[in-house]
């Protein structure tokens, strides 16, 4: 059993446990269910920002603890302060160390865009993706049939959530479009082994059509990747163990827009 295999297994038994404790009643009376959702898509293709989906990581299976120390709330707003497009938070707690407190509190203090990162298998995690605060929910192409894909993301966008389709090839891309989905991301990391190669978007980006955001997810280490990346059509980058391997992420992150911005000032000065 790979570990997206063994993921997807314990996820189906943490919501069968969740369902008991937090029915869907007690999940709609949340005031995020009344408050409308903050476009990730819009904000992904501002001009005045670079796209960057800044993350929020604890730890991962390959790579064990990242970052256990910092702060939620310090390390939002710092990326948002730093120029990042939007967040994204881990909330899966037995993989990755994450909680739905941790994007509940990024929402507290944060209006912009929030991802839920996480591994859905049920519309109950809609619902509850909803309820915490979150604007975008990811659908894992690798662990879903087309069918749930299309009918999760259509639920989604019942309740005003957009949806970020991960694809890891081009097989799964094709398999897995739909017109309810509103950004494609290429996860760069191969989720059963883990190999990291940003290549991987470089070869799928031409095969995503244009009325989706396209997305280039893991393996991002420096701005130069990202000016290539922009250059073969993609518009988001969500870059998260880079910033958290860092004591202070968010400073890291700023670091990391500035020296993007320099590049393309350079290359308009060269012009």
């Amino acid at each position: 059993m790979d570990i997206l295999e063994k993921i997807l297994k314990h996820k189906q038994q943490e919501v069968r446990e969740k369902k008991s404790l937090f029915p869907v009643e007690l999940l709609k009376k949340s005031i995020y269910f009344e408050t409308p959702c903050v476009s990730m898509k819009k904000y992904l293709l501002r001009e005045d920002r670079w796209g960057i989906i800044a993350e929020f990581k604890r730890k991962s299976p390959s790579k064990g603890i990242i970052n256990d120390h910092s702060s939620v709330e310090k390390v939002s707003i710092g990326y948002m302060q730093a120029g990042a497009s939007g967040l994204s938070v881990l909330t899966d707690q037995h993989f990755f160390g994450g909680k739905n407190q941790d994007l509940t509190t990024a929402r507290k203090f944060n209006f912009c865009p929030i991802l839920r990162k996480d591994f859905i298998v049920d519309e109950y995690q809609i619902l509850e993706a909803k309820s915490i605060g979150a604007d975008t929910i990811l659908l894992i192409a690798a662990g879903l049939d087309p069918s749930e894909t299309k009918k999760y993301a259509e639920f989604a966008h019942s309740l005003g959530l957009e949806v970020l389709l991960e694809v890891h090839n081009k097989k799964e891309l094709d398999h897995h479009l739909n017109p309810h989905l509103d950004m494609v991301g290429v996860n760069n990391r191969d989720l059963k082994n883990f190999h990291v190669s940003v290549e991987t978007s470089k070869q799928l980006v031409s095969s995503i059509p244009d009325e989706f955001v396209k997305v280039s997810e893991s393996g991002i280490s420096d701005p130069e990747t990202i000016v290539e990346l922009r250059d073969c059509g993609f518009n988001g980058f969500l870059i998260g163990q880079n910033f958290m391997m860092h004591n202070r992420p968010e400073n890291h992150c700023r670091e990391f827009i500035k020296r993007l911005r320099n590049i393309y000032s350079q290359q308009q000065s060269a012009l």
